[in-house]
């Protein structure tokens, strides 16, 4: 079961790099949708990278590492509320929620992280 979740974690992480990047896409006028296209994604990555995943630079207790990982994923989830895209941004938020309830139920809130 802890697989299977921990699979989930990881498409979340991805959808969320998408959502992000999709919301910089449709943010402003002239060249700010491709920078923020590019920029919003590759800047969670780097706090992703740096302080919410299991082989992070800046090693964190469970709680803020928990914390950081779910305000990155819910994070996402507003930014394509405000792009317009509501349903998919519940979807996400549901799933984020409903996937960390599952991780936790099995003793392993952080995804990849060793027990």
């Amino acid at each position: 079961m802890y697989a299977i979740a921990a699979g989930v974690a990881f498409l979340l992480e991805l959808a969320a790099l998408a959502a992000l990047g999709y919301w910089g896409s449709t943010t402003g006028g002239g060249a700010w949708p491709v920078v923020l296209g590019i920029a919003t994604p590759l800047a969670a990555a780097v706090l992703w990278g740096t302080f919410a995943s299991p082989r992070a630079r800046v090693p964190l207790a469970t709680v803020p590492k928990l914390m950081v990982r779910l305000g990155v994923l819910l994070g996402a989830a507003v930014a394509l509320a405000v792009a317009g895209r509501r349903t998919l941004a519940l979807v996400l938020a549901v799933t984020v929620v409903v996937d960390q309830a599952v991780l936790m139920a099995l003793g392993r809130p952080v995804a990849g992280a060793e027990p």
